[in-house]
């Protein structure tokens, strides 16, 4: 019988998910979308592992109503929705509670985003590789919402990267994706946190903390190695940074 692997933590399965993706190193037009919270430690180690810019990319699970922790869907920054109509269906949940739930999702959403960015544009992913990374797939529908809004924004190639995932949701999110790269997919799944040995909430000042490390890096990496045109002029457009690996 198979023993499958349980991590440490979301920052050391960001580390060995990074050895799965070191085709992307330094690679300047690729960039990690992490999806708060969970999934930040887990971006933040990739992009740090791969020298590539950290951003995070807004994504809000859909909770059944009275059965919150299994997903009906999930929003996504822009409006986007990823609904699963079996489970609706299956519930009896009417399409005013279907867009109740969003509107209360997208409000969160847009908290999250003044929280974590302030007044921090959101990055160009037009022609993009977009790495997104999350700390474990269960029903998928968060990486699934996600994986559509980078695409809507114009990213070149969508890669999904996470420690952990359920089969069936793996095998369906592949088809989404250009590529999906998981560690680990234990038929026995059951939930992401049985297969961390430290699987504590990650909060909104961690997130910060480390959007504010990764953000300071790549701001100091532009600064001493800024592009420059061929008459040799600095200029400021499409800036892409990232940070030196460690």
């Amino acid at each position: 019988m198979a023993t499958f692997q349980r991590f440490k933590n979301r920052m050391q399965a960001g580390k060995l998910l990074s050895q799965a993706l070191i085709r992307h190193a330094a690679c300047d037009d690729a960039l990690v979308l992490a999806l708060p919270r969970g999934g930040v430690p887990v971006g933040f180690a990739i992009a740090r592992a791969l020298g590539l810019a950290l951003d995070v990319l807004l994504v809000r699970k859909l909770g059944l109503p009275g059965y919150e922790e299994y997903a009906m869907g999930a929003v996504a920054s822009g409006g986007i929705r990823v609904l699963n109509m079996a489970a609706i269906r299956a519930h009896r949940i009417g399409a005013a509670q279907v867009d109740a739930a969003c509107e209360g999702e997208l409000r969160e959403i847009a908290r999250r985003a003044r929280q974590y960015r302030g007044a921090r544009a959101e990055p160009d992913l037009a022609g993009r590789t977009v790495i997104l990374a999350d700390d474990g797939l269960a029903t998928g529908a968060t990486m699934c919402a996600a994986a559509r809004a980078a695409r809507l924004r114009g990213a070149r190639r969508i890669v999904a990267a996470v420690p952990v995932g359920a089969p069936d949701s793996c095998a369906a999110l592949a088809a989404q994706v250009d590529q999906l790269v998981c560690l680990s997919q234990p038929p026995d799944f059951g939930a992401v946190g049985r297969w961390y040995r430290e699987f504590d909430q990650t909060g909104d000042e961690e997130v910060q903390d480390l959007l504010a490390i990764a953000w300071r890096d790549q701001a100091r990496e532009r600064n001493l190695h800024p592009p420059t045109q061929a008459n040799g002029e600095h200029h400021e457009t499409d800036v892409r940074t990232r940070s030196s690996p460690r």
